[in-house]
């Protein structure tokens, strides 16, 4: 009775594995089929450097044939750091970081936008003992913010360019 009782929960947990097969998500960045001709950054070049090389990797990705776009990028990025708690004595216990980006695509034969979003983030963090760490947060929680706009720009992206 055991053998059998093992049997069935071994078909079980098959059956359930080979479900899952061929799962693709719905915003997969695969679908998304670009090239990007010409670029432009203005505001924190750092910021625009990081979000374009994420976006000029995803089109590397893609295999070069008649149906892809060529695409101009405009990225406008800011970043504002806040105080946002401070102590009895004036010292700093916390901040917040600000992070916009203006992103503007567009498509180089017809001219007409592909997109044009403003991003906005905020996160906050707090300062520790030593500075080194505290800069290490910030580099994290700026990373981090960076990250989520990506993610956010290619839901967009996908939904324009599909």
């Amino acid at each position: 009775m055991k053998k059998i009782s093992y049997l069935f929960l071994l078909l079980f947990i098959l059956i359930n594995i080979g479900a899952c097969n061929g799962y693709k998500p719905i915003f997969s960045s695969s679908n998304l089929k670009f090239k990007i001709a010409d670029y432009s950054i203005s505001g924190d070049k750092n910021l625009g450097t990081q979000i374009y090389n994420k976006l000029y990797n995803l089109s590397r990705s893609t295999e070069i044939n008649s149906e892809v776009r060529n695409v101009y990028i405009l990225i406008n990025t800011s970043k504002e750091k806040r105080a946002t708690a401070k102590d009895s004595a004036g010292k700093i216990l916390g901040y917040r970081i600000n992070l916009s980006a203006s992103i503007t695509i567009k498509d180089v034969m017809t001219g007409n936008k592909i997109l044009n979003e403003n991003f906005s983030y905020a996160s906050t963090y707090k300062t520790q003992d030593q500075y080194f760490n505290t800069v290490k947060i910030e580099n994290q929680t700026t990373k981090d913010l960076i990250e989520n706009l990506y993610q956010d720009l290619l839901i967009k992206l996908s939904a324009n360019l599909l």
